[in-house]
């Protein structure tokens, strides 16, 4: 099929990068469950393939060992962190991890070792579509086991009223920490993941606007399921390839659809509430 590998040689990269994006909003998601307003995941990520790259390039290490550096790297950092950080809530909170995203950039941009702004190139091509869709896959899954979980009734009940939620003898700061550390963990081998296939990374990356980027994929996708991040990410990575005929136009007119959609459709695209109720109204016609 001479068409579906010229598609593939073409598209490839932007396929993959869909998954990323879908696995990083995810692990916003999981911060936002748990009432959490972090804007590290950007700088766990980069965290993630600097790390990953380096054991690679340096030494030699597997691909599987690598990822799973990838995601623990970022998930120890997130535990350091995490416990004075955590007791900050709501924009002083996201302020907080924004600084410590800075603290990340400005490091890398000055250490030898990971090319200082120069970034790193030369990273070996080992991400294939099968390990996006099958580490997506498993933190779907794990994430939907969760929902249904003591765990997910504990993060609900912390994103509706955190005092209350203490009072009923739920320890906020621990599910907190965990929501923080685990979404760490994704944001890193999402980082591992994208390192491998793009053969080269740098600080500008994974910057205040990465960071932002991150946010909006889950914010406009819906954060009522794990089918919105996951859409929203798949919208904003295929956006600007779709509107490349604007050429500069296109970052206005992205812009203008993401206002429209937050005003007319503030609780994302996919609200399954919302849903649920068209097609009832649908079926009562």
């Amino acid at each position: 099929m001479e068409w579906l590998d010229n598609f593939w040689s073409t598209y490839n990269t932007l396929v993959y990068s869909i998954g990323v994006h879908a696995l990083l909003a995810l692990s916003i998601w999981l911060t936002l469950a748990c009432g959490l307003l972090s804007m590290a995941n950007a700088a766990f990520m980069g965290i993630g393939a600097y790390v990953s790259a380096l054991l690679s390039l340096n030494a030699g290490w597997p691909f599987a060992a690598v990822l799973v550096a990838a995601g623990v790297a970022p998930a120890l950092v997130a535990l350091i962190i995490g416990i004075p950080t955590l007791r900050l809530s709501g924009v002083y909170l996201a302020m907080a991890t924004l600084a410590f995203g800075e603290v990340v950039r400005i490091t890398v941009l000055n250490l030898e070792i990971t090319g200082g702004p120069e970034g790193l190139n030369g990273i070996p091509q080992s991400t294939q579509g099968w390990h996006i869709v099958a580490i997506l896959a498993f933190v779907v899954y794990g994430l939907t086991r969760m929902q249904r979980s003591r765990v997910g009734r504990a993060f609900e009940s912390i994103r509706e009223d955190d005092v209350a939620a203490s009072l009923m003898g739920i320890d906020v700061a621990r599910y907190k920490l965990f929501a923080f550390v685990l979404g760490a963990a994704m944001a890193g081998v999402a980082g591992g993941l994208n390192a491998h296939f793009t053969f080269f990374i740098s600080p500008r990356e994974y910057g205040f606007e990465n960071a932002v980027d991150i946010l909006t994929m889950a914010v406009l996708g819906g954060t009522g399921s794990l089918v919105g991040p996951m859409l929203g990410a798949a919208i904003l990575t295929l956006l600007p390839e779709l509107l490349r005929f604007l050429n500069e136009f296109r970052g206005i007119f992205n812009g203008i659809v993401l206002v429209l959609v937050v005003l007319f459709l503030p609780k994302g695209i996919w609200e399954p509430r919302r849903i649920k109720a068209l097609f009832a109204r649908g079926g009562g016609k």
